[in-house]
């Protein structure tokens, strides 16, 4: 079987006075029989960024991005979106991604060494539909296997953010990284720290979600697995990794505090790896600071926040992971009163769904146990009685508006306070969700001043 070719990038190659090729993980996905809906499709050639620009555009491909320095093109055309690089040589200073120094070539060979690994220094000649392998590249694809297109101190020491791209394919491919790979990137793991904030964020992030790349089972726990191995995760996380070798309840927990929040993130739902991933953030803090895990939801809500702020995450993503690690220990005994739980679900009704998950694989992280966690039974079924009684959750759902309260003389700044009042009357059945009774109750309860 081929790998699949469109017409327009067909077109593209026959305009092209010069061979064009398909070359990287679109090559080594397709050999390793590897599927996701999108896939990143990488050309190269042994021609000036110029001359495939004009090609391209001769083809009705739109130019999206430009760069001289590096021979690099950005072309689209109705959804498709390609990028090209002519065939190079690259410079490093050591650790930074951007090459200092960029010498192009026609030697193929050349162009290949400059990759990362060989599994992604494999062509595929568009015109002629043949594979070139320079550097044995496939047969580490059919050995499932990471090795570097040189040493890899070398390698890993040109350009820190290999490191995380070392983890990141393993956990979205299943390769497995050989011996000096895992060598190389150990010898040199403080490089990461030459990488700018958003890079490292956005490779945490795809190898939170790589099972969801290919389907492949694991991925996040191995990847994340890897960073711990080779020192990485003690150099962009060192408040998580500084749970290794911390021992906790034996008759509650498994593994240490590294290896159970480890664990928390395999067993977690897609929407909630990263706040598993910092859920026990606090533990390490107080046990240094206090000499056990009393409160460490809280502090690992501060703790939280700084590391987001530091990965230079959005303010969204932040408060969510600040907000999931605060509650995580919520009713964790279960003796909470059901008033009180009926209240908790209302004030989280936004992130419900996602204290469930984190709960949950926080319960299964402690022993492996994947029979439900009690906590997320109990919330599960108070939930599902106020479902049956037809609780509001939110202000959109009661039924009585803002403006009804002001119709009956209630100031405007009292106005947001009664209705919260009023939602939490519904919650815990003091008061049907019927707008009659809802202002009956908001005027013989509350007085014009929104006090009770």
């Amino acid at each position: 079987m081929e790998l699949h070719i469109s017409q327009n990038l067909t077109r593209l190659a026959a305009a092209c006075p010069f061979p064009l090729y398909v070359v990287g993980g679109a090559v080594r996905d397709w050999l390793a029989g590897l599927k996701c809906a999108k896939t990143d499709v990488d050309l190269c050639a042994p021609a000036p960024a110029e001359a495939f620009l004009s090609a391209a555009v001769r083809c009705g491909f739109t130019p999206t991005a430009v760069y001289k320095n590096t021979g690099t093109v950005k072309i689209a055309l109705g959804g498709e979106e390609y990028e090209f690089t002519s065939f190079r040589s690259d410079g490093y200073v050591r650790g930074e991604h951007v090459p200092a120094d960029v010498f192009f070539t026609d030697d193929i060979l050349l162009d290949a060494r400059r990759r990362d690994f060989r599994c992604n220094a494999i062509y595929y000649e568009v015109s002629g539909r043949k594979l070139v392998d320079p550097l044995g590249g496939a047969e580490d694809v059919r050995q499932r296997r990471l090795v570097t297109v040189a040493p890899a101190q070398k390698v890993f020491g040109e350009d820190g953010l290999r490191l995380m791209r070392l983890a990141r394919i393993a956990a979205q491919t299943g390769f497995e990284p050989s011996q000096n790979c895992l060598y190389g990137a150990k010898l040199h793991c403080g490089l990461i720290s030459d990488i700018s904030a958003e890079r490292v964020a956005a490779e945490l992030q795809l190898i939170l979600q790589a099972d969801l790349r290919y389907g492949v089972d694991n991925g996040p726990y191995r990847g994340l697995q890897i960073l711990r191995d080779i020192g990485v995760l003690k150099v962009i996380l060192p408040e998580i990794a500084a749970g290794e070798g911390m021992f906790q309840r034996a008759d509650f927990h498994d593994h240490d505090v590294l290896e159970h929040t480890l664990r928390c993130v395999k067993y977690a739902h897609p929407s909630v790896r990263l706040a598993a991933l910092l859920h026990d953030a606090g533990k390490p803090y107080c046990q240094k600071n206090f000499g056990n895990f009393t409160g460490h939801e809280r502090e690992g809500s501060a703790i939280a926040a700084q590391i987001c702020a530091r990965l230079r995450l959005s303010k969204k993503i932040s408060a969510e992971a600040e907000r999931l690690t605060a509650l995580h220990m919520y009713d964790l005994r279960g003796d909470a009163r059901e008033n009180k739980v009926r209240r908790f679900i209302v004030e989280n009704y936004d992130i419900f769904d996602k204290i469930l998950y984190l709960k949950q694989a926080d319960y299964s992280a402690c022993k492996d146990d994947l029979n439900l966690a009690p906590s997320v039974k109990k919330l599960c079924a108070v939930h599902a009685k106020m479902l049956r009684e037809g609780v509001p959750f939110s202000l959109k759902q009661l039924k009585i508006r803002g403006d009804e309260l002001l119709k009956a003389g209630f100031p405007p700044e009292s106005v947001g306070a009664t209705l919260n009042r009023l939602l939490f009357d519904c919650c815990i059945g003091e008061v049907l969700n019927d707008g009659e009774r809802l202002l009956r109750r908001a005027q013989t309860t509350y007085n014009p001043n929104g006090k009770k």
